[in-house]
């Protein structure tokens, strides 16, 4: 489900779905090796649970789309 407000607090496990559900895959043991390696999305503790603010995750899955390109020659041409 991908929440309608983008202040909705999210556990790991749903931020994995809507993330996913949004074009972006990404699954949760991904997030969890993140907190700790740091790199992912902006989270906060509640207890002892990551909660992740919806738009700050989609922000997060955003800003690791290259730039549009007509072919994977281009990707290439920009990583070297």
């Amino acid at each position: 489900m991908i929440p309608d407000n983008p202040e909705t607090m999210l556990t790991r496990d749903a931020v994995a779905v809507a993330l996913t559900a949004s074009g972006y895959p990404v699954a949760a043991a991904t997030l969890a090796t993140l907190v700790s390696r740091g790199g992912g999305p902006i989270f906060r503790k509640f207890g002892s649970r990551a909660l992740y603010r919806w738009s700050d995750a989609l922000s997060w899955a955003q800003g690791r789309l290259s730039k549009p390109v007509r072919s994977s020659a281009e990707l290439e041409a920009a990583f070297s």
